[in-house]
């Protein structure tokens, strides 16, 4: 396996974190907070609801660029309102410093935001918060793409086409999604479906940023703010370790995805980053 120094702690961390988990199907992409609103990105005046025909595209590199530009804008769209998220909890971090009453409104939005990231807690201080804010961050945008290109083949997976399902994320209910041809026998999950592409990646974030099995991702996020580092997706890739049952070989083959497509993944004036 290609890991480094922080790969091979994470990655065993990551595994331990999965042994303690009872049931498989929690270790699997789920969809949380079903029918919860989602920010919705509006282009030309009309919702993403579409997926175009990738697969008709002939020119790899084309459709690479044509993928990754399709999905950016929503990513950062989704990107955006968590950061305004954030800052509002900083912000209310900051009243209680100084000892300033927060407002109704400020309450109000505080338990919004705790609802969203399932995160509960019975006193509102600067702990509680500052563990609020593990959860409250952003997404690399280019982990993000990697990801949706992996789990749909740029595109053109059923799921994708069908569903607006960039990620592979379940749900439990009888007809809330898709049938997997392949669900073994015993199983009830469907593969979710989604009302618009920024729903999909909507409810992606919000999985990483809740959900137990992602501890270690939210983990290695925190440490590299504590260090004042943006997060990056080269390092937040190993905190996927319990996305795929493939575990490691699902992390390796995202790297070298990240390492090949460095190329389509940059915007005009964007620097590649050394991965």
């Amino acid at each position: 396996m290609k890991t480094g120094k922080v790969g091979l702690f994470t990655i065993a961390f990551g595994v331990v974190i999965g042994g303690f988990l009872l049931i498989r199907l929690t270790l699997i992409p789920s969809l949380t907070h079903e029918g919860q609103p989602l920010g919705k990105a509006i282009r030309n005046n009309e919702l993403v609801s579409k997926v175009p025909r990738f697969s008709d595209i002939k020119d790899v590199k084309a459709k690479k660029r044509a993928f990754f530009d399709f999905l950016r804008p929503s990513v950062k769209h989704q990107n955006a309102i968590i950061e305004d998220e954030r800052q509002f909890l900083i912000g209310i971090n900051t009243q209680l410093e100084n000892d300033k009453q927060l407002t109704d409104a400020d309450e109000f939005r505080l338990q919004q935001i705790a609802e969203k990231y399932q995160y509960t807690s019975r006193r509102i201080n600067t702990n509680t918060i500052n563990k609020l804010l593990v959860r409250v961050d952003v997404v690399p945008v280019h982990m993000v793409l990697i990801q949706a290109a992996n789990e749909t083949g740029w595109g053109s997976s059923r799921f994708a086409r069908e569903g607006l399902n960039f990620f592979g994320q379940w749900c439990f209910r009888k007809g809330c999604g898709l049938v997997p041809q392949s669900r073994t026998n015993g199983l009830s999950h469907e593969v979710a479906v989604f009302k618009t592409v920024e729903d999909s990646i909507a409810s992606y974030m919000r999985n990483l940023n809740s959900n137990a099995a992602y501890a270690l991702f939210r983990s290695i996020r925190a440490d590299m703010r504590a260090e004042n580092q943006e997060p990056s997706a080269d390092k937040l890739v190993y905190g996927l370790v319990n996305y795929s049952e493939r575990q490691e070989a699902y992390i390796d083959e995202l790297l070298e995805m990240l390492r090949q497509n460095q190329p389509y993944l940059v915007e005009k004036n964007e620097k590649i980053p050394a991965v």
